[in-house]
């Protein structure tokens, strides 16, 4: 039966240009009810009587707010309801959904494909979520094979170069091969200047790994984020599916394992809703038009230069480290890694230190090791004096 809402839903639609047996398909409804209401030009009036209650009502405002964040999926809807005590079917909700979905943001745009082992798709997203009990602003790379729609996800506090490069390098481990091409934004990451015409200019680094890996760089056209359109729509799967069903994390460390738990559980078991395949199924295919890893890690800490201090220390992050004493008053490279260490190279490039990070309220970090040859040296000029010297002074 027609509601008064439903009424003004289907002038709406009519004044779209909407047919009548679409508007059908959205209220849930036969064709000959819409007709008929188009042509009473009201809702139909019937006897007043006690209003049927639905197992639907008490999470009206719950779905309501679910549809405003985007999410759009009966089945993830379901499983949140559940989850607050809801015993109803999945028909029912989608009934109530239905005729909302004419209002849901839409953008056209020219579906491309690629052959398998082509490329790779890269893209950074942000949302806030509960670690260890404090709200935190989390940004997450997603890399998606641009066949297979197969993906990795690494979540991180930081989206800079070196953080962009690790979520790279984890995804060519995750799914054990590298395409042949990776697109990105135009973030300063990876991309220094795009100009409308002329030669894109790429971080250096960025250049670094994609000659250390063997695939070709390429960005997209400014301001058309839809020349990655398959990893920004994984983007918003990924905020409608993951975040809506886990909102809180002991740590950063295991979001990181949930969200590769997830992958493995549904994502990839999933039917690919484009391609209409199972979305692991397509890897494995897709998997032998990968190049090979290489046998060593594509580097991707922080590198400075210091100075050695004249006591062996190299300033970091504020606090101190020990490197052998002969490199007192020369410059070092340091490596500042993305889990916590610090590893120190001679300018000769060859490793001489290596520490855990640690904050300067924890005092110096200190290898005896390096100190070892420097306090020989002092200790050798140091005078030596019998006891009975200071004997004589009392």
């Amino acid at each position: 039966m027609l509601r008064r809402g439903d009424f003004l839903m289907i002038q709406n639609r009519l004044n779209e240009g909407a047919f009548l047996k679409d508007i059908a398909a959205e209220l849930g409804v036969s064709t000959k009810t819409v007709s008929r209401a188009v042509k009473r030009n009201s809702a139909p009036t019937g006897k007043p009587g006690r209003p049927k209650v639905s197992k639907l009502d008490p999470f009206v405002e719950q779905i309501n707010e679910l549809l405003a964040r985007n999410v759009w999926n009966a089945q993830v809807i379901l499983r949140e309801l559940q989850s607050r005590g809801y015993s109803g079917s999945v028909s029912l909700l989608r009934e109530y959904i239905a005729p909302k979905r004419a209002l849901r943001p839409s953008r056209a745009t020219v579906r491309f494909e690629t052959p398998p082992g082509k490329q790779m798709q890269s893209d950074w997203a942000e949302l806030r979520t509960m670690i260890a009990g404090v709200d935190t602003k989390v940004f997450f790379c997603v890399n998606e094979l641009g066949h297979s729609r197969a993906m990795h996800i690494w979540a991180a506090l930081s989206f800079d170069a070196h953080h962009t490069f690790e979520a790279m390098v984890r995804a060519f481990e995750y799914f054990g091969g590298i395409p042949a091409q990776v697109l990105v934004d135009n973030q300063k990451a990876a991309v220094i200047e795009h100009p409308r015409e002329g030669e894109i200019r790429f971080n250096n680094r960025f250049l670094d790994m994609a000659d250390f890996y063997g695939f070709k760089p390429k960005a997209c056209k400014p301001a058309r984020p839809q020349t990655k359109g398959k990893v920004e729509r994984m983007v918003s799967y990924l905020k409608g599916h993951f975040f809506v069903r886990y909102q809180q994390f002991e740590s950063l460390a295991h979001l990181n394992q949930q969200l590769e738990q997830w992958l493995r559980t549904e994502a990839e078991p999933r039917v690919h809703g484009t391609t209409r395949e199972v979305v692991q199924e397509m890897f494995k295919r897709e998997l032998p038009y990968l190049q090979a890893l290489p046998n060593t890690r594509f580097d991707t800490a922080y590198i400075e230069t210091r100075r050695v201090g004249w006591d062996g220390y190299i300033d970091v992050n504020g606090n101190r480290y020990s490197v052998p004493s002969n490199l007192a008053g020369q410059s070092v490279r340091v490596y500042i890694g993305l889990e916590g260490t610090l590893r120190v190279a001679n300018m000769q490039d060859q490793w001489v230190a290596s520490h855990t990070l640690r904050h300067k309220s924890s005092g110096w970090v200190v290898d005896s090791s390096h100190h070892k040859p420097l306090w020989e040296k002092t200790m050798g000029k140091v005078q030596a004096r019998p006891l009975s010297v200071y004997e004589e002074m009392l």
